[in-house]
């Protein structure tokens, strides 16, 4: 884990060293406020909790999440430093897990600098505290899903914008893929058991009870098991630069 840890720090180190990482903060941060009080009704609907917050974290982060992972290969490949990277000590699966943990503590960061909202609605009530801690909990696992799809298509193009591009298309439509707009195009041809699992991908289905503050097994194992096989899936891709 010396490897890991090493890398790791280098990449935070990177990501402070721009003004770029602070601008992504206030962005985060102030999308996020606003929305919660102005479309979210946060004082208006009288409730002690964080519903009108967390509802638009999927919406935010399909788009501020492929602009933290745009860069994470993409950058290496067209500065042609990717094949130097890999004549380090360090394996392939080292290097992807420290830069998306670099990547994934960054915007943990950011997630964790809301706590102002936290203590706003324990001020005005008496919330579940519980349950806006497991919100918390969805919100850094579904960034963590975004962020890992972003550094893998970040790893198939030296073009930063395709990238984004990329990541923002791929993380809206399985945002997207448990609503009735995406269903409707599998009625009729489709199996009952093949638009259940179509819906089962969204990240709104699965961050929904987990916002509630219901931790239910098969939303952290879908969270889960979609960072693992995007990690594998960028491992792959940079794979194909060793020896180059």
């Amino acid at each position: 884990m010396r490897n890991v840890r090493v890398m790791f720090q280098r990449e935070m180190a990177s990501y402070f060293a721009t003004p770029l990482a602070y601008i992504f903060i206030v962005i985060f941060l102030g999308f996020a406020s606003a929305l919660a009080f102005f479309l979210g009704n946060f004082f208006d609907r009288g409730q002690a909790d964080l519903a009108p917050f967390f509802q638009f974290h999927p919406w935010l982060y399909v788009v501020l999440v492929p602009a933290v992972a745009m860069r994470l290969w993409a950058e290496e490949i067209r500065q042609g430093t990717m094949e130097l990277l890999l004549t380090l000590p360090v394996s392939i699966p080292q290097a992807v897990l420290a830069k998306f943990l670099a990547a994934w503590a960054f915007c943990g960061i950011a997630l964790a600098l809301t706590f102002p909202m936290w203590i706003t609605v324990n001020y005005l009530g008496n919330p579940d505290n519980g349950a806006i801690l497991a919100g918390y909990l969805g919100s850094f696992l579904m960034a963590g899903g975004y962020l890992a799809i972003g550094g893998f298509l970040s790893a198939l193009t030296k073009n930063q914008v395709i990238a984004f591009v990329l990541g923002v298309t791929i993380c809206f439509l399985l945002t997207v893929s448990g609503s009735p707009l995406v269903l409707s195009a599998f009625d009729g041809w489709a199996g009952q058991a093949v638009v259940d699992f179509v819906a089962s991908l969204s990240f709104i289905v699965n961050f929904q009870d987990i916002m509630r503050g219901v931790l239910d097994l098969r939303d952290m194992v879908y969270f889960l098991s979609l960072i693992g096989l995007f990690l594998i899936a960028n491992m792959l891709a940079v794979a194909r630069f060793r020896g180059a």
